[in-house]
C-alpha cells in the first residue's frame, strides 16, 4: 500500500507540474500579446476561437484531411524503401558498403529544403511532389532503425530456426520480421513525427492544398490568428493520429 500511494502522489505531482507549465504559458502569451498588435501576435483566446471556426469549415478540413493522407503514404512508402534498403545491406554483402557507405550518408545529410526545392523544379504542384520531399527526407530515419535492428538480431534464436526449417520466407515471417517490430515501430514513431513538419515545407513550396498552403495564404494576408491556429490545428491532428494508430500498435505489440 505504501508504495501505490507513493507512485499515485508522484504521479499526480507530476501532472500538476505539467499543467501548471501550460497555463503559466498561456498566461505569458497572454500577457505579451496585450503588449503588441494582433497581426504581430494574436492572443489565447482570438487563436482559440478561430480554431474552433477553422475546425468545422469543410474547406480547412478537407486541407487538414489532404496533408494528413500524405503523411501517412510518405511513412508507409519510406519504411518499406528504408526497409528494404536495411534488408539488403544485411542480406547481400557487397550491397553493404553500397547502402551502409554511400546511400545512407547521402541521404541522412541532404537539406530537407534541398529536396522541396528540387521536387518544386522537377514536378508540377501536388501530391507526388509533396510525397517525394517525405519520403526522400524520411527514408535514413527508417533505414538507419531498421539496420540496427538486423545488426541486433538474437543469432542464437535465428540458428534455432534453421534447425527446424531451411525456408527463408518461413524463418523471415516467423523470427526475423516480429524481432524487428520494436525498431520498425520507433522508425514508425519517428518518422511520423518529423512528417508533419516536411509536409508543411513541401506544401509552402509545391502545393495547391493542405495546411501548408493554408498557412501560405495566411502568411500573405498577414493573417497571424489564423497562421498560430492552423499550427495548433496540427498539434491536435498530430496527437490525436498518435493516440489512436501509433500507441495501440505499440501495446499490441508489447505484449507479444
Amino acid at each position: 500500500m505504501p508504495a501505490e500511494r507513493t507512485t499515485s502522489s508522484s504521479v499526480l505531482a507530476e501532472r500538476v507540474i505539467a499543467e501548471s507549465v501550460i497555463l503559466l504559458a498561456l498566461l505569458g502569451w497572454w500577457a505579451l500579446a496585450r503588449q503588441l498588435p494582433e497581426f504581430i501576435l494574436p492572443g489565447p483566446g482570438s487563436v482559440f476561437r478561430r480554431l474552433v471556426d477553422m475546425l468545422i469549415t469543410p474547406e480547412f478540413l478537407w486541407h487538414l484531411f489532404t496533408s494528413a493522407w500524405r503523411v501517412l503514404v510518405s511513412i508507409t512508402a519510406a519504411v518499406l524503401i528504408g526497409g528494404g534498403l536495411a534488408f539488403l545491406a544485411h542480406g547481400v554483402p557487397w550491397l553493404e558498403t553500397v547502402v551502409e557507405d554511400r546511400i545512407k550518408p547521402v541521404l541522412n545529410s541532404f537539406p530537407s529544403i534541398g529536396w522541396a526545392i528540387l521536387a518544386a523544379i522537377w514536378f508540377n504542384p501536388g501530391d507526388f511532389s509533396v510525397i517525394f520531399v517525405e519520403v526522400a527526407i524520411l527514408i535514413p530515419f527508417c533505414l538507419i532503425n531498421i539496420s540496427e535492428g538486423l545488426r541486433n538480431i538474437d543469432r542464437e534464436l535465428m540458428e534455432m530456426g534453421r534447425s527446424f526449417t531451411r525456408h527463408r520466407v518461413r524463418i523471415l515471417w516467423r523470427i526475423t520480421l516480429p524481432l524487428l517490430v520494436p525498431y520498425a515501430l520507433s522508425a514508425i514513431r519517428i518518422a511520423y513525427g518529423i512528417a508533419w513538419k516536411i509536409a508543411l515545407v513541401a506544401e509552402l513550396l509545391g502545393a495547391p492544398s493542405g495546411v501548408g498552403y493554408v498557412m501560405l495564404r495566411a502568411q500573405t494576408a498577414a493573417d497571424s490568428t489564423t497562421f498560430l491556429a492552423t499550427c495548433f490545428a496540427i498539434v491536435l491532428v498530430f496527437a490525436v493520429g498518435e493516440r489512436l494508430m501509433i500507441v495501440p500498435l505499440e501495446r499490441r505489440f508489447a505484449r507479444r
